[in-house]
């Protein structure tokens, strides 16, 4: 049976600032919805589903968020998850600079976690907290490795 990865869904707390953040670092914006009923019910999961999403892609296709913010029931907040968490862990994307993608970030008020690191000589990477607390990892391949 052949699979693919279709997306990553994330639920936020402003989706317009999400897209803002993302957008600004290279994904576009594929569509955006309502989207509620029996359908979203029985698919989530969850009676009285409402939710205004946006489906973003990476520049080179295969890559897409789709991001959601709960209009019902009331999101819940929670404390965002540190990277030795089990369970959703992070987004990662690859960059061609990552200082100029940390400056993008900082416009966001975006920051990483502690720094920027070498892994050997193959890249430069970090993780930063996003938007909703999102962990994003960027990681800048070296050249020559």
């Amino acid at each position: 049976m052949p699979i693919r990865l279709e997306n990553v869904g994330i639920a936020v707390s402003d989706l317009e600032a999400t897209i803002a953040f993302f957008t600004d670092l290279g994904l576009t914006v594929l569509g955006r919805d309502t989207v509620s009923g029996e359908w979203t019910d029985t698919a989530v999961g969850l009676d009285g589903n409402h939710a205004r999403i946006a489906m973003l892609q990476t520049p080179d296709g295969n890559g897409r968020l789709e991001l959601f913010e709960y209009i019902h029931p009331d999101a819940i907040e929670t404390e965002p998850t540190l990277p030795n968490e089990i369970g959703m862990h992070r987004v990662a994307f690859s960059v061609d600079d990552i200082d100029e993608a940390l400056e993008i970030a900082a416009r966001h008020g975006c920051y990483p976690l502690r720094g920027v690191a070498r892994y050997g000589d193959a890249y430069r990477l970090t993780y930063l907290r996003g938007p909703s607390g999102i962990i994003v990892m960027l990681a800048e391949e070296l050249t020559g490795s």
